[in-house]
């Protein structure tokens, strides 16, 4: 009797689902990689591009794993490692050869200090653990995550590269900026997720039409739009922090009530 020859499978067929995910988030830390040797090359426009798409990715990846059930622990852990490199590392360092390495040892203590507090981050973030009745907090993060961060310490150098005149010269902020961020990353001060956002049929369209705003600015005005966006993130900060407390009031006057009623 011959046997049948088996087919070669790289991996189970009932665990394809989360190759792909998987791939995302390591072409997202191949992006990281490279805007660091680009960076040394003396090209900034496109490390600042790279570490861009590194972030859509990022985005992307985890979204995907949930859309087609193909979240892991392994993905969660390789997630993080690539956020550490592509927005804990590259940015800083991109940063490292443009202007902070004229502040000398201080220059790179400021990237030394900004690493860590991503790392700190990540970890902490790793753990973090809600109980059923706080779902609410799955909508806003502790701090600002990773990814923004890596974005918004690049706004010195993103205003150099865009046609935008403030009249002032924004790289003097790089270093205050970039440890402003940094002390941000490793804060407790809540931030939307933007996670669990529900949006009406009648308003589609409307996001459709500012996802297409979006994108036509990012591909026409790259870097004046990328400073404009990470300007209004800055601002949205207190707006998260309103809208935290506003819920938080909330669950609390509900937990309240709910106890009142046991009582009685």
């Amino acid at each position: 009797m011959i046997e049948q020859n088996k087919k070669f499978k790289l991996v189970s067929s009932k665990k394809t689902r989360y190759l792909l995910p998987n791939i995302l988030t390591l072409a997202g830390v191949c992006l990281g990689i490279s805007s660091i040797k680009f960076s040394i090359d003396g090209n900034f426009s496109l490390s600042v591009i790279l570490i861009l798409f590194a972030a859509i990715l990022d985005a992307l990846d985890g979204r995907v794993a949930r859309l087609i059930k193909g979240t892991s622990d392994f993905g969660k852990e390789l997630d993080s490692l690539t956020d550490f490199v592509s927005f804990g590392i590259a940015p800083v360092l991109i940063l490292y050869f443009w202007e902070l390495n004229n502040y000398g040892n201080l220059g790179w203590a400021i990237a030394l200090i900004y690493s860590v507090c991503c790392v700190l981050r990540l970890a902490r973030f790793n753990l973090t653990r809600f109980e059923g009745n706080q779902d609410w907090k799955n909508n806003f993060f502790e701090g600002i995550p990773s990814p923004a961060g890596g974005i918004i310490i690049l706004m010195p150098l993103v205003y150099e590269l865009s046609d935008l005149s403030f009249g002032i010269e924004v790289s003097n902020f790089t270093p205050y900026l970039t440890i402003f961020i940094a002390l941000l990353l490793v804060s407790k001060v809540p931030t939307l997720s933007f996670k669990k956002i529900s949006i009406s049929s009648k308003a589609t369209i409307f996001l459709l039409l500012a996802a297409g705003v979006i994108f036509i600015a990012l591909l026409f005005y790259t870097f004046e739009a990328l400073f404009i966006f990470s300007l209004i993130y800055l601002f949205l900060i207190p707006v998260s922090l309103f809208i935290f407390k506003k819920q938080q009031k909330k669950y609390l006057s509900k937990i309240s009530d709910d106890d009142h009623e046991d009582i009685l």
